[in-house]
């Protein structure tokens, strides 16, 4: 089964602030903000959803082709990712155009500051899920506004069941569009921020939206998950992670996860499981493409962990 990952590709600028942004930012100043933080610590990493999340299931042992567009500068990520054997047949190169721009801040306490520059991934609806062949499976994932529609409903026209993850572009779509979103897509993952934007902008609450899906997931950080489906809600605890270094692509990592058992017809609270697993890896390491593991790994942790493997 071939997973198709609609999503970004980007460069991450990633600063670390030594010190908690409560500290600096004053509530009864916010309506005049002006703030400054000294970041000593500065990378620039390759990143974006769709990287990211492509990025786990070839760890995973899977074979994902990315769809997005990217600019003239895309070169040294390209390299990156044929390196890895990943499929690249889905990318598009955008004249004239800057490859999506991600600036990055993070505090003490995981909290994250960040500007975007959306570059060529504005112009996502360019690529056609129809353009490729044997896809099984897909996730829209933040992309450009009018291709996270298409893509949606372009899986939806050919009876290929996606994830819906509309993470940080749920503002860019009106509470009708997001609901044509979640009704042509079989499941959904938010984080808690994004599950509660999602009902102020619906109208309905997150259990609501929840039946409309065949499962939906929100992620709690390290207070772990909750699944949903028609049976009910499971929870999945965090897994402890041996070192908090970089939270940068942990709910990517997590969506692989649910991609990988979801496409072995996994159910519920396995494929939250693993999810959680992959998640709790990423956080240990700087950036979202620079945490290593193998299937035997996997394999052992899950047990050690659950009780069952891969």
């Amino acid at each position: 089964m071939r997973i198709l990952l609609c999503g970004s590709l980007a460069y991450d600028t990633i600063m670390v602030f030594p010190d908690r942004f409560k500290h600096h930012i004053l509530a009864e100043h916010i309506h005049q903000l002006s703030v400054a933080f000294l970041v000593p610590d500065m990378r620039r990493e390759v990143g974006g959803t769709a990287g990211n999340i492509a990025y786990n299931l070839k760890l995973l042992g899977e074979d994902p082709i990315i769809m997005a567009t990217v600019g003239e500068d895309f070169d040294p990520y390209r390299t990156h990712l044929a390196h890895l054997g990943l499929n690249l047949q889905g990318i598009r190169v955008i004249p004239h155009s800057y490859t999506a721009q991600a600036f990055i801040t993070t505090d003490l306490d995981d909290n994250q500051i960040t500007a975007f520059h959306p570059g060529a991934m504005n112009h996502s609806h360019l690529n056609s899920i129809g353009e490729l062949t044997g896809i099984q499976l897909g996730i829209v994932s933040p992309d450009g506004r009018e291709g996270m529609m298409k893509h949606a409903r372009d899986f939806h026209d050919a009876g290929i069941p996606f994830l819906l993850d509309p993470g940080q572009a749920i503002p860019l779509f009106s509470g009708v569009e997001l609901l044509t979103l979640i009704d042509q897509s079989a499941w959904l993952a938010v984080n808690d921020y994004e599950a509660q934007l999602l009902s102020d902008k619906t109208g309905l609450s997150f259990e609501q939206l929840a039946q409309r899906v065949n499962g939906a997931v929100v992620t709690c950080g390290a207070e772990g998950s909750r699944l949903y489906s028609h049976a009910g809600i499971v929870k999945i605890a965090a897994v402890p992670a041996s070192e908090v270094v970089d939270p940068t692509g942990c709910g990517d990592a997590y969506r692989a996860g649910l991609l990988y058992g979801l496409m072995h017809s996994w159910d519920w609270t396995r494929t939250g499981q693993l999810a959680s697993l992959l998640g709790s890896i990423k956080i240990s390491s700087r950036g979202g493409q620079n945490h290593t593991f193998d299937r035997t790994h996997i394999n052992q942790r899950l047990m050690d962990l659950f009780g069952t493997g891969l």
